[in-house]
């Protein structure tokens, strides 16, 4: 595993990364990002995303700097070029039991076996993950600066949004349709009056405060 920072003023949407690795023959470089580890709730979705060489999805980048709707679009995009797409998540219950930080990594690692080809090679957005038990590189705000990652990045974003909005009818309190499990104010009264849903993670500080309680349980 190695961490690799490139230099600031690469420019977005670049295939500088792949190239690098097209020109030596490993063709299938998938690109993995995930979200949802902040969140009060819903699953942490990672998104693994194989492009074919010299190919470039127009507009993709870092997912929190699009609009909703640009982000559909673009996950349409994404998924009509790429060569494979996988999405894994993990879920509520398992990042109470476990912390989020192998619950990230349970989440990519599935999102990884739910690809249609192997990978030759996997590079993630951030630091290297020591609970992810398969070789790869890691690049500091990868979904900025490596067009793979960006484009899992919008999945994964797309993917968890449609899963919390789908939720919100059942509990509209908790305002799911606009802050897709944030804690934003709105989201943080409801808590307070009527106590966590199932889909809540109640070994967060954020939710156990909320609740009363002294921060217990995994760490997050």
């Amino acid at each position: 595993m190695s961490a690799r920072d490139p230099e600031p003023q690469r420019l977005q949407n670049s295939l500088e990364y792949e190239d690098g690795f097209w020109s030596r023959g490993v063709s299938r470089l998938a690109g993995v990002d995930e979200v949802g580890r902040g969140p009060l709730a819903g699953p942490v979705v990672a998104a693994a995303v194989i492009l074919p060489r010299d190919t470039m999805v127009e507009g993709a980048t870092d997912s929190k700097k699009l609009t909703a709707i640009r982000r559909e679009s673009l996950c349409r995009a994404i998924l009509d070029t790429a060569v494979a797409v996988g999405v894994g998540a993990a879920s509520v219950r398992e990042i109470d039991q476990d912390g989020i930080a192998p619950s990230t990594a349970r989440a990519v690692s599935r999102a990884l076996d739910a690809l249609s080809l192997v990978p030759d090679h996997i590079v993630v957005d951030g630091r290297p993950m020591r609970r992810l038990a398969r070789e790869h590189d890691a690049v500091v705000k990868g979904d900025q600066r490596v067009h793979c990652i960006a484009c899992a990045s919008i999945v994964a974003k797309v993917y968890r949004d449609r899963l919390m909005r789908r939720l919100h009818p059942r509990y509209p309190a908790y305002g799911w349709m606009t802050n897709v499990g944030y804690g934003t104010k709105v989201h943080m009264e409801a808590l307070r009056r009527f106590g966590p849903s199932p889909h809540h993670r109640k070994s967060f500080a954020g939710v156990q405060m909320e609740l009363g309680l002294e921060p217990s349980g995994p760490a997050t």
